[in-house]
Parts: structure tokens; sequence; C-alpha cells
């Protein structure tokens, strides 16, 4: 019971963060999922910057490291498992540095506090460990349990969140919809962390 909930983790961390972001926007007045990045709701002066870290960095940190140590811990582990398991465990302690140093309340502000600096380079080894990720799942041995069509799966989500990320340079200067694309690119890598998960779980 305990393994399978392990295996099942990284669905657990897609289903935990849509709710807290979901939850703590709530709390947030005329918060925009459209125009508003997600770190919006822990940036410093925020009305959640408390309570976003407290529902989504800390318990989801521990859930990506929990997955990322499931994968480093099968007995039919090799080398791009073991990699992969690298990564997630990277994305997670990322996500609690995320979460301690909040992103400046003006996501435009021409001068970063040293705490948005932290905070932008650990959101980038989040994005780059998920990126990372799928590329060495697809490349992975041939007697790798996990089926080919996870393979193509797993190239298909680095191309489609390569794709909205650049949406999201564009529209960045524009103050445009940065929200949108930046879910969009995090939730194709989550949705692929997901079947990830369940793959290892029905093994």
């Amino acid at each position: 019971m305990l393994e399978q909930l392990f295996a099942l983790s990284g669905l657990i961390a897609t289903v935990w963060i849509s709710l807290g972001v979901y939850i703590a926007a709530k709390f947030y007045p005329n918060y925009n999922h459209r125009r508003q990045f997600c770190s919006e709701l822990g940036a410093a002066g925020s009305p959640t910057q408390t309570l976003s870290p407290l529902i989504n960095n800390y318990p989801l940190g521990f859930i990506f490291c929990a997955f990322g140590g499931y994968l480093l811990a099968l007995p039919e582990n090799n080398w791009a498992l073991t990699l992969s398991g690298v990564m997630i465990i990277v994305h997670g302690l990322g996500t609690w540095v995320a979460g301690f140093f909040p992103m400046d309340k003006d996501p435009y502000t021409e001068t970063p506090s040293s705490a948005c600096q932290i905070h932008s380079w650990a959101g980038f080894f989040m994005l780059l460990s998920l990126f990372i990720a799928p590329i060495l799942i697809a490349f992975a041995p041939e007697k790798t349990f996990l089926p080919t069509w996870f393979r193509a799966v797993s190239i298909l989500a680095v191309l489609l969140a390569g794709y909205f990320l650049y949406k999201l340079a564009t529209v960045f200067n524009e103050k445009g919809a940065v929200g949108l694309y930046q879910r969009l690119s995090y939730w194709v890598q989550l949705i692929w962390l997901s079947l990830l998960s369940i793959q290892l779980a029905l093994a």
C-alpha cells in the first residue's frame, strides 16, 4: 500500500498543486489566473504571501522528492530512471527554495530583490528539471518496462511545454496572458509526471 502511494505521488503532486493554486487565489482579491504568475500568490507583500507556500511549495516539495526517491529505489532501475529521479528531486528542492524566497510583488520590476533573484533561479532549475526528465525517459534503454507510446508522449510533452514557454516569452513584455502560458507549460510537464506515476503504479 505504501509503495503504491509513493508510486502515485507524481499524480498526487499534480492534483495537489491544481487545488492549492485555486484555493490560494480565492484569498487574493482580484487575482487573475490568465494574466498573473502562480508565484505571485506567494510574492512579497501579496495577500497570500504566507498562505501560498504553506499549502503549495512546502508540501509539494516533499511530494516531488518522495516521487523522485521512489524512482531511485526501483528494483528495475537503469540510468534513465535514476537520472529522472534525481531531476524530480531537484524539482522538489527548487519548489522549497522558491517558496522560502518570494518573488517581488511586481514581476516586471527592473531591479529585483535578492530574494526574487533566488526565487527566479529556483524556478529556472524547476523548469529545466522537468524538461530533462522526459527526454531521459524517451531515450531510456529498450528493456525499460515503460511502453513505447509513453516515450512518444515524453517527447510531445517537451515540445508542447517548450512551445508554451516560447509563447510566454513573447507576451511577457506586453504584460499579456503570462499566467495562461505559464500554466499551460507547467501543467503539460505535470501531466507527463502524472502519466509516469500511473505507469509505475500499474507496472
